[in-house]
């Protein structure tokens, strides 16, 4: 049983604008605690709708130990669910993508309608309800060619975060797209240590050289670049596109748009196009990066010719696993248009220097001598913010749970 009085406790400890108490970071009982506090209550990113292309289509993912799949059905409609059968609770489908006209369980053949419901059930009593027994539905929305889930029967509100970004991400035309790369990098440091570290850019001038060159990796504050002549020019050019670019956020998220490097035109090793088939041919295909984050998991990058998301979901206390996509233009065609390897480059340079971030931060944090320090409320601004949420939603967690 959960002891939520030792968890009220460690959060009463933590001392404004630092980092959290070591047993936060390092302690099974924290993990469990993160997962059903935090990751079950939020909205998550699982992919994109172009990742189910056509009526059948599924996908399949693990929110922690928890297994979802996300289906299309034959009225184009997407749904999810717990990837648990209804019979003796077998998964349905492994990690990853597929279609089926139906989702058949493996171990006793209980056949479902990729709406949910239950199809076929054999050697069950004459009273067995077939209605009765349909796939358990996680909370799905599907915004601008993007798909949110949240485990919770309670989710927190979604509509403010879904109305902006249905504003920023429309011109982009997520719908057109289709996944080109995928990478799966596990980093063995806990999850708030390696979202810690994806929240800043005080580490990325010296850690970062390959993104670098084309990343604006200097920014104070919230991607605040105000004053700045070439900033002036981009909202200038981005108002004549009628392209929303404003830093806005709310309680678990944040977007803008910001100008890349100069003579940079994407977020590639040299700043030029990876993909010759943009996504967005505005101002010669040179619109900067969307950029999105959502609490707990995810960052992502939207270019002109191509979107990057990393999503950081936690497998234990001391390990967490980094899915990255990548996505192009539906009608871009590999080997003339892109090159994976080339596409993929500069993001998996970046990951793997980040994993050894964390993966030494981790270590430290576990020391005897670790004491929580204070972020830089320049450098590491959104760092901090990130910290002041999970400590914030970790007590309304409590409160509730305490009555």
């Amino acid at each position: 049983m959960m002891d939520i009085a030792r968890f009220s406790a460690l959060l009463s400890q933590r001392q404004a604008g630092h980092t959290l108490p070591q047993d936060l970071y390092i302690s099974d009982d924290s993990f469990a605690f993160d997962m059903d506090a935090i990751y079950r209550h939020s909205w998550l990113m699982a992919g994109m709708a172009c990742e189910l292309p056509k009526p059948g289509s599924y996908m399949a993912l693990n929110i922690g130990k928890w297994p979802v799949i996300i289906t299309r059905d034959a009225n184009d409609e997407i749904h999810a669910f717990h990837n648990s059968c209804r019979h003796r609770g077998s998964i349905l489908c492994q990690p990853g993508h597929g279609s089926a006209p139906k989702l058949v369980c493996p171990y006793h053949r209980w056949t479902y309608n990729l709406d949910g419901s239950l199809f076929a059930a054999t050697r069950m009593p004459a009273d067995f309800e077939k209605g009765d027994h349909g796939l358990k539905p996680v909370q799905v929305r599907t915004v601008a060619g993007a798909i949110f889930i949240c485990l919770s029967d309670d989710p927190p509100a979604f509509d403010e975060f879904g109305d902006r970004f249905a504003e920023y991400a429309a011109p982009l035309n997520f719908k057109d797209m289709k996944l080109a790369g995928t990478d799966l990098m596990v980093e063995q440091a806990n999850w708030k240590l390696v979202m810690d570290n994806a929240r800043e850019c005080y580490h990325c001038a010296t850690g970062h050289p390959d993104l670098a060159k084309s990343f604006p990796v200097v920014f104070s504050g919230f991607f605040d670049a105000e004053g700045d002549r070439r900033a002036t020019e981009y909202a200038a050019a981005m108002d004549a596109l009628g392209l929303p670019h404003q830093a806005v956020q709310g309680d678990w998220w944040q977007m803008s748009r910001f100008a890349l490097n100069e003579g940079a035109s994407t977020i590639s090793m040299d700043g030029q196009h990876l993909v010759k088939k943009l996504l967005v041919e505005g101002n010669g295909g040179s619109v900067g990066s969307f950029r999105w984050a959502l609490d707990p998991h995810l960052f992502a990058h939207a270019t002109s010719d191509h979107v990057f998301t990393c999503s950081f979901l936690p497998v234990s206390a001391t390990e967490t696993h980094a899915h990255s996509r990548w996505y192009v233009h539906k009608d871009a065609v590999e080997g003339v248009d892109y090159n994976v390897d080339e596409l993929k480059e500069v993001w998996l340079k970046t990951n793997l220097q980040d994993r050894d971030l964390a993966e030494n931060n981790h270590r430290g944090v576990v020391s005897p001598g670790y004491t929580p320090g204070p972020y830089s409320p320049d450098a590491e601004t959104l760092a901090l913010q990130f910290a002041d949420w999970y400590c914030s939603k970790a007590q309304a967690y409590i409160d509730t749970h305490a009555r």
